[in-house]
Protein backbone atom coordinates (compact mmCIF):
# COMPACT_ATOMS: atom_id res chain seq x y z
CA UNK A 1 0.00 0.00 0.00
CA UNK A 2 1.40 3.29 -1.00
CA UNK A 3 1.35 5.87 2.45
CA UNK A 4 -0.21 8.54 -0.23
CA UNK A 5 -3.14 6.32 -0.73
CA UNK A 6 -3.76 6.41 2.85
CA UNK A 7 -3.03 10.17 3.16
CA UNK A 8 -5.14 11.37 0.35
CA UNK A 9 -8.06 9.51 0.60
CA UNK A 10 -7.95 9.88 4.22
CA UNK A 11 -11.32 11.79 4.86
CA UNK A 12 -13.27 9.09 3.02
CA UNK A 13 -11.26 6.22 4.62
CA UNK A 14 -11.58 8.03 8.54
CA UNK A 15 -15.70 7.13 8.31
CA UNK A 16 -14.84 3.89 7.53
CA UNK A 17 -12.11 3.64 9.87
CA UNK A 18 -14.55 4.19 13.29
CA UNK A 19 -16.05 1.13 11.82
CA UNK A 20 -13.34 -0.96 11.36
CA UNK A 21 -12.25 -0.15 14.81
CA UNK A 22 -14.75 0.37 17.12
CA UNK A 23 -12.51 1.42 19.71
CA UNK A 24 -10.75 4.72 18.03
CA UNK A 25 -11.81 7.93 19.22
CA UNK A 26 -12.07 11.01 17.51
CA UNK A 27 -9.35 12.45 19.10
CA UNK A 28 -7.29 9.36 17.46
CA UNK A 29 -8.59 9.78 14.49
CA UNK A 30 -7.85 13.44 13.97
CA UNK A 31 -4.06 12.64 15.86
CA UNK A 32 -3.65 10.05 13.01
CA UNK A 33 -4.37 12.54 10.11
CA UNK A 34 -3.99 9.62 7.39
CA UNK A 35 -0.43 9.18 8.41
CA UNK A 36 0.26 5.13 9.04
CA UNK A 37 2.90 5.23 11.25
CA UNK A 38 0.65 7.19 13.41
CA UNK A 39 -2.39 5.17 13.24
CA UNK A 40 -0.03 2.09 13.64
CA UNK A 41 0.63 3.34 16.90
CA UNK A 42 -2.80 4.45 17.81
CA UNK A 43 -4.10 0.47 16.89
CA UNK A 44 -1.53 -0.72 19.06
CA UNK A 45 -2.12 1.35 22.44
CA UNK A 46 -5.92 0.63 21.49
CA UNK A 47 -5.43 -2.84 20.76
CA UNK A 48 -2.27 -4.36 22.00
CA UNK A 49 -1.43 -5.44 18.61
CA UNK A 50 2.19 -5.41 17.53
CA UNK A 51 3.55 -2.74 15.18
CA UNK A 52 3.68 -5.31 12.45
CA UNK A 53 0.58 -6.69 12.89
CA UNK A 54 -0.92 -2.97 12.80
CA UNK A 55 0.38 -2.40 9.82
CA UNK A 56 -0.84 -5.49 8.19
CA UNK A 57 -4.15 -4.30 9.29
CA UNK A 58 -3.96 -0.67 7.99
CA UNK A 59 -2.74 -2.09 4.50
CA UNK A 60 -5.20 -4.87 4.15
CA UNK A 61 -8.07 -2.09 5.01
CA UNK A 62 -7.30 0.23 2.82
CA UNK A 63 -6.47 -2.22 0.15
CA UNK A 64 -10.45 -3.13 0.48
CA UNK A 65 -11.33 0.18 0.70
CA UNK A 66 -9.92 1.06 -2.82
CA UNK A 67 -10.86 -2.15 -4.48
CA UNK A 68 -14.48 -0.91 -3.19
CA UNK A 69 -14.22 1.91 -4.63
CA UNK A 70 -13.02 0.89 -8.06
CA UNK A 71 -16.06 -1.62 -7.67
CA UNK A 72 -18.38 1.45 -7.47
CA UNK A 73 -17.08 3.14 -10.46
CA UNK A 74 -16.86 0.43 -12.55
CA UNK A 75 -19.62 0.57 -15.33
CA UNK A 76 -22.14 -2.38 -15.38
CA UNK A 77 -21.75 -5.43 -17.12
CA UNK A 78 -23.02 -5.84 -20.43
CA UNK A 79 -22.96 -1.67 -20.60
Amino acid sequence: MNKDVLEGKWKQIRGEARSWWGKLTDDDLDRAAGKIDVLAGVLQERYGYSREHAVEEIEKRVTEFEAGLKNKNAPAPGK
